[in-house]
């Protein structure tokens, strides 16, 4: 079985984003057909009690009280989470590994420059080797994931990088081939694949995605120059290492004949048209077949494929 939670759905800042007072945000705040929605994670499991997150977002504390299957149960201390699978090194990222610092036994992994940028920060050494170990995750890397007793989960985590580009705070050091992972997990008979960072999307992507059963997908923004439009910032989407949903290099046109998988799109900015319930954007992602992940949605995939 595959069971996976969207945790957040947002991109850095989450929707509304603290700071912004644009329409979209306004709309979120008063409950006017736009749902908020915290940073992009997954939570996935093979059995629905033992649970690996997929990035660790700076609202994981949030999305743990609002997610019973991630609460503890029965002793004083514990947790149903077994680890924590990053996908890149971005603020929106990481910083909620700083939530599960109490000492807490699970598996942390990443890319070597991902793990190389947690070892450069030594506020993340508050997470003790001792009981997390630092695992390295390598391109066509294929590991077992296994709960923290060392028991198989039933479930296989393939990663494999996309195009992409450095975090914001390490810009200056270049991009690194492994800055921005895609993650294929199985069951056996059904995968998933979560991507919510992509600054192209390869043939090899598109092949890959076409025998997936569940897609999570980069939704940053509808249009390469949306932020600059709106005045909210001076970059574009691919400045930023995004794909836009609408663009020809987008995920509409890139995957409109990739039909097996169910589309999901997260790390969606609060810039973003789709986010607004009753927008033609909305609209259009969503007859190309496309669905707008929204905080606690909830998919169980079983069987064969």
């Amino acid at each position: 079985m595959l069971d996976v939670i969207i945790l957040g759905a947002g991109a850095g800042g989450g929707f509304p984003q603290w700071n912004s007072a644009a329409p979209g945000c306004l709309q979120a705040r008063e409950g006017r057909k736009a749902k908020p929605r915290t940073q992009a994670s997954l939570a996935v499991s093979g059995d629905g009690v033992h649970w690996f997150l997929l990035n660790a977002s700076p609202d994981l504390r949030q999305q743990i009280l609002a997610t019973p299957a991630l609460q503890q149960h029965g002793s004083t201390r514990g947790t149903p989470i077994q680890g924590v699978i990053l996908a890149g090194a971005e603020i929106d990222a990481i910083t909620g590994l700083l939530t599960l610092r109490e000492r807490e036994p699970f598996t942390l992994m990443g890319s070597p420059s991902t793990l190389a940028q947690l070892d450069r920060n030594p506020i993340f050494e508050a997470l003790d080797r001792s009981i997390i170990p630092r695992i390295a995750l390598s391109e066509g890397t294929t590991v077992p994931l296994l709960l923290k007793n060392g028991a198989p989960s039933g479930l296989v985590l393939e990663v494999f990088t996309v195009p992409g580009k450095a975090p914001l705070y390490a810009e200056a050091e270049g991009t690194k081939p492994d800055d921005t992972l895609g993650l294929s997990i199985s069951d056996g008979q059904k995968t998933m694949l979560f991507v919510p960072g992509c600054a192209e999307i390869t043939q090899t992507l598109k092949d890959r995605a076409s025998r997936a059963d569940l897609l999570f997908f980069d939704g940053t923004l509808w249009q390469d120059d949306e932020m600059i439009r709106t005045g909210l910032s001076p970059k574009s989407g691919h400045r930023m290492g995004h794909v836009s949903m609408n663009e020809t290099d987008g995920p509409l046109r890139q995957f409109a004949a990739c039909t097996r998988p169910k589309k999901f799109f997260v790390h969606i900015n609060n810039s973003n048209p789709v986010l607004l319930e009753d927008s033609p954007q909305r609209q259009a992602a969503e007859q190309a077949g496309w669905v707008i992940g929204e905080d606690g949605m909830r998919l169980k995939t079983e069987g064969p494929s």
